[in-house]
């Protein structure tokens, strides 16, 4: 069981600068099966010295430049990781420069030159200094780099940048010359000093360089080389921008391109075969082989995806299960009044959504519709508050699945009212032929009512709410109108000066916005009785109406119409009475005979219609109480005493017939 190193290992070759390196191994184990996972983690050594890209660098700076100014310097790259790699810089003593250690974002060090005390050309052309960077090995491995700094006359303005950091994503497939970021800078001098070159500050790493190109002139940072989200997700490039005056001045700003990932790793499926080969007998669940997947991708590029099929198992939910719309009458048609919102937590056509409209009254159909796909209600036609209220349906909401599954969504729809009808007036009736006059007596007191304007509004609420004012009257001062009720007033008592005739106009009104109105003519008539007011009506009437010699003729067509309908009603009553009183009389007659012989003014009753022969002629006898005896009757002459009787009977009286045959069920047989 003991795990040996078969090569020699180099971390800085198995994984470069990631950290931890980690080896990943598995180890599988038989009777019983069992599989462990392992990871060796490769540590590192301090084996690496720290390099610097060049043995020489080269500064120009101003004698102009003030104190606190800041220049970069080259790193130096150890490729050892941990405490071993790159940990500080050193500068060798000196009066003008103070060494300032900055961390990138990855964790490296870099270095700037920080001015403390102002140049002077005149008194040193040029400095000498050495850039010393250590690691953190125990002992620490060191390199050195020569810094020579050329003092310069002074330049008026350096070149600026618009800020001094840059951001950018970058996807880690981007095809060589896509651009990244576009740095800018300017300088306020004319001619040479003003133009601007852009470049890589000293510090940059060469790794750097290689991936991505800076354009000079326009400050364009493209991708040069390719990109490996799985080598580095992070890089930090630093530029500067310098004029191009004698003295050049210089500018530095920072760009922070971060890589994306992309699904650029296929999985590594590893197969570890258990039993080479299967015997047939292998029992079910038998390992045969086991599995291992690895992606080096992150995230979710780095996931193995199992599909799983949808089985259409979610019925459609509506975010309500009813909905309360509300609509102002008089509306525009084709309006979308409501939109019915339901989800479907399965897959594909299983959450394929239609929408149906259900309605119990028929006339919902004409009013409405539904947009299938999206469940958009929609007013077809204009509604009216005063013919229907209130209309109630349901949607049914029905996926695409097989079977579909569906969810049933009540929809109410209440028409609000909108004060589209002014106040109707019932009494006085309006446009009425006839003039109808209220009498009050004369010396009534005030506060008398004297009659009521009555409307209605067929708006509701306070649309129909109504108002009455006086509007115009004869004598505004005698009469006054209750604003809610209606009622005509008298607002002082009756004085024999008043007029006898007044016409009082009342304005109804509603409180709808707008105001709707409308009008009433009241005449009153001051007088003692109402046949004062008659005389005074019947003098005012025009004296030769056309029309009322045709009103008599009419009047006198109805009287004659209706006296004879009533007299042939009475005729008919009569005769009906006449026609009960005789069969009684002969019900009577036959009752009070205890025997009756028939002769020949008897045989005349059952012949007397002429449909009897003489031939067939009976005797009858009867008892007093012959409706509870047997009928008793002589052999006819004929030889078919049957039929004869029933002849017999059948022609005879109404009245004796109906008695016969009431008695027929208890005829004993014919006598001799």
């Amino acid at each position: 069981g003991a795990l040996l190193v078969n090569d020699r290992i180099d971390r800085e070759e198995l994984c470069g600068a990631l950290s931890p390196c980690i080896l990943s191994f598995e180890i599988l184990m038989e009777n019983p099966l069992e599989l462990y996972s392992g990871t060796v983690e490769i540590q590192d050594i301090n084996d690496n010295d720290p390099v610097f890209p060049s043995s020489q660098a080269r500064l120009e700076i101003s004698e102009s430049v003030a104190a606190g100014a800041r220049f970069p310097l080259e790193s130096a790259q150890d490729p050892d990781v941990g405490v071993n790699s790159l940990q500080t810089y050193q500068l060798s003593a000196n009066p003008h420069f103070a060494l300032d250690v900055q961390t990138r974002v990855d964790g490296s060090k870099y270095a700037e030159l920080v001015l403390e005390k102002e140049l002077d050309r005149e008194e040193q052309r040029e400095l000498h200094l050495v850039l010393t960077a250590l690691d953190g090995g125990s002992p620490p491995r060191s390199a050195h780099v020569q810094i020579h700094i050329d003092v310069v006359d002074a330049n008026d303005n350096a070149p600026v940048f618009n800020q001094s950091t840059y951001k950018a994503n970058v996807r880690e497939n981007t095809p060589s010359g896509t651009l990244v970021a576009k740095i800018s800078a300017y300088d306020l001098d004319d001619g040479p000093s003003g133009e601007v070159v852009y470049s890589f500050s000293s510090h940059t790493p060469a790794k750097v360089r290689e991936l991505f190109a800076l354009d000079s002139a326009t400050g364009e940072l493209r991708v040069k080389g390719q990109l490996d989200y799985e080598e580095t997700k992070l890089y930090e490039i630093y530029l500067q921008a310098k004029d191009k005056g004698a003295v050049p001045g210089v500018a530095h700003c920072k760009v922070l391109v971060e890589v994306v990932d992309v699904n650029d790793n296929t999985p590594e499926v590893t197969v570890t075969s258990v039993y080479s080969p299967v015997p047939e007998d292998a029992a079910p669940g038998t390992v045969v082989a086991l599995l291992s997947v690895t992606d080096l991708d992150s995230h979710d590029n780095g996931l193995i995806l199992v599909q799983v099929s949808d089985v259409n198992d979610n019925a459609p939910k509506s975010s309500q299960d009813s909905y309360d719309v509300y609509v102002l009458e008089n509306n525009v048609p084709g309006i979308p009044i409501l939109n019915v919102s339901a989800t479907d937590p399965d897959l594909g056509r299983n959450a394929h959504l239609s929408y149906t409209l259900f309605q119990s009254d028929p006339t919902v159909g004409h009013l409405f519709s539904i947009n299938r796909e999206n469940g958009t209600l929609y007013l077809l036609t204009s509604l009216d508050h005063e013919d229907q209220v209130e209309f109630s349906m349901m949607v049914q909401v029905q996926d695409g699945g097989s079977p579909p599954l569906a969810t049933n969504v009540s929809v109410s729809v209440f028409v609000t009212d909108v004060n589209d009808n002014p106040p109707t007036v019932l009494y006085p009736q309006p446009n009425a032929t006839d003039t109808h006059t209220d009498v009050v007596p004369p010396g009534t007191p005030a506060g008398y009512m004297v009659t009521k304007v009555v409307a209605v509004d067929a708006d509701a609420g306070y649309n129909a709410w109504i108002s009455y004012t006086l509007l115009q009257a004869t004598d505004p001062s005698l009469f006054s109108v209750g604003l809610h009720s209606g009622e005509i007033l008298t607002a002082r008592q009756l004085r024999e000066d008043d007029a006898p005739q007044h016409t009082l106009v009342i304005l109804l009104k509603d409180h709808g916005e707008p105001v709707l109105s409308s009008s009433a003519t009241v005449s009153i008539s001051v007088a003692e009785m109402v046949k004062e007011v008659l005389t005074d009506l019947t003098d005012a009437a025009p004296a030769n109406d056309p029309r009322k010699h045709v009103t008599f003729y009419l009047i006198l067509a109805v009287i004659l119409v209706s006296a004879a309908f009533f007299i042939t009603i009475v005729s008919v009553g009569i005769f009906k009475c006449y026609k009960w009183r005789r069969s009684k009389e002969l019900y009577n007659s036959s009752r009070s005979t205890v025997y009756r012989t028939p002769g020949p003014f008897h045989h005349i009753d059952a012949v007397r219609g002429g449909y009897t022969p003489p031939n067939f002629y009976h005797q009858v006898y009867l008892t007093t109480d012959s409706r509870q005896s047997d009928l008793l009757c002589k052999k006819p002459f004929t030889s078919s005493p049957l039929g004869s009787r029933q002849s017999t009977m059948r022609n005879g009286e109404p009245g004796l017939y109906h008695q016969i045959v009431g008695t027929a069920s208890r005829l004993p047989a014919p006598a001799e």
